[in-house]
């Protein structure tokens, strides 16, 4: 069982930036493939961002790329989302999964059923 616990939410104003983290307990952190979702309010989960066991292989959801960059320390069972020039639609509730699947798709790592583990999320607000 991997316990996720994502941190460094917070409020920003548009065109800042945040690094939230996600520190993993419990399993074997380098077996896992690593993944960034949001939630905003009356919408559904979506994909930001994800990246290999390893951390050779990133992809981006089209809300994050040119923005956001998701990065791995496994030696810090941790994994980070840096994310620049916000935007207010960048407001909501970020979540970090986990995944010990194989992608059998270019997509599969873009679906939250793909993932196994969640965090409880944390809070960005980006105001205008």
């Amino acid at each position: 069982q991997v316990q996720l616990v994502e941190s460094g939410g917070g409020l920003v104003q548009a065109g800042g930036s945040l690094r939230l983290s996600c520190a993993a307990s419990g399993g074997t952190f380098s077996r896992y493939a690593m993944g960034w979702f949001r939630q905003a309010p009356g919408k559904e989960r979506e994909f930001v961002a994800r990246i290999s066991w390893a951390g050779t292989i990133t992809d981006y959801g089209d809300s994050a790329k040119g923005r956001f960059t998701i990065s791995r320390d496994n030696a810090k069972n941790t994994v980070y989302l840096q994310s620049n020039s916000l935007k207010p639609e960048d407001t909501a509730v970020y979540y970090c999964a986990a995944s010990s699947r194989v992608t059998t798709t270019p997509h599969s790592a873009h679906s939250a059923a793909w993932y196994d583990y969640w965090g409880q999320g944390t809070q960005v607000t980006v105001s205008s």
